[in-house]
């Protein structure tokens, strides 16, 4: 077990030195949400609602939604402005009946350990609260949150047990119409009672449906039927569908800007090439053509010269 908080019970003038240790831990069957036809996880993204795209965790905030159905955003900045405290102290209140307690209130339970040099002061309030027979209602600090909570003891161990705000206690909104119960049935119904009446012992009862999971996983496994996925099977696929969504995103905002969008930009440049190689197929041509008149004009000058000479 490591420690999660380390703090002080305090009550009048004592201080005890503790540790603190969660006190429970779930063994509940948890399953993925996979591919059943080749055994991939299925993955989830952060959608946007109203644009459909894809959300970063930094764009993400908190939002509290009202009554109304607005949405009002929360900053980093408000939520330091909200009360809290880091306080590292147990203090005890009261001591009350442990009767005066209702379970329903109870929700996380915590061990408490002493240093060394609060063994003894722990072991007095430990003794304290057996002879009692109360809890000790204490104010903690977790998690930079004020919570209630209590002290009781449980097997030599001082347990702190938060609790849960009263208004989080739901009422009933329905009434239990019963009818008339007659003395005959209350009597057999109490002989039933007294027939079942034992003590509670946990170890009774176990957890049939965790165990059969995990003889039905076991039978699997050595029967041969497991998906052998790789982890990366699509990972090329996933990069051109980034490259498609990043492609997708500078289109937008140059058609926001009035720009034209990729698909013309490329058309563009493959309409200037060919004009520019056109231009460059007529500058070929070009020069034989010059190269002609000349050789037309030359002849034409010696066919003069030869008359003036015939002439003289």
């Amino acid at each position: 077990m490591r420690a999660i908080w380390k703090g002080a019970v305090s009550f009048g003038l004592v201080s005890v030195p503790v540790k603190l240790y969660a006190a429970t831990e779930s063994h509940d069957v948890s399953f993925r949400q996979v591919h059943a036809k080749d055994g991939g996880r299925i993955k989830y993204q952060r959608i946007c609602s109203l644009d459909g795209e894809e959300v970063a965790y930094a764009d993400i905030a908190k939002g509290y939604e009202t009554e109304d159905g607005e949405m009002v955003i929360l900053t980093d900045d408000d939520m330091a402005e909200l009360p809290s405290t880091s306080s590292r102290e147990i203090a005890v209140e009261k001591f009350v009946p442990s009767e005066q307690i209702d379970p329903m209130l109870f929700e996380k339970s915590y061990y408490l350990e002493p240093e060394k040099s609060g063994a003894k002061p722990y072991a007095l309030l430990r003794q304290a609260l057996l002879d009692a027979d109360r809890m000790a209602v204490v104010t903690v600090a977790l998690r930079q949150r004020t919570t209630v909570a209590v002290l009781r003891v449980r097997d030599d161990v001082i347990v702190l047990q938060t609790m849960m705000w009263p208004d989080e206690i739901r009422t009933p909104d329905f009434s239990v119409e019963t009818g008339e119960v007659k003395p005959a049935e209350v009597k057999m119904a109490t002989m039933l009672v007294e027939t079942l009446a034992g003590d509670f012992d946990a170890s009774e009862f176990e957890d049939d449906y965790a165990e059969a999971v995990e003889a039905l996983v076991k039978a699997k496994v050595e029967g041969g039927e497991v998906k052998r996925t790789p982890t990366s099977t699509k990972s090329s696929g996933e990069v051109v569908d980034l490259l498609a969504a990043l492609q997708r995103s500078v289109d937008a905002a140059k058609s926001a800007r009035g720009e034209s969008s990729s698909a013309a930009d490329e058309e563009k440049p493959a309409k200037k090439a060919a004009s520019k190689s056109a231009s460059k197929k007529g500058a070929t041509k070009a020069p034989a053509k010059k190269s002609a008149t000349k050789k037309a004009a030359a002849k034409k000058t010696g066919t003069k010269k030869t008359a003036a000479r015939k002439a003289s």
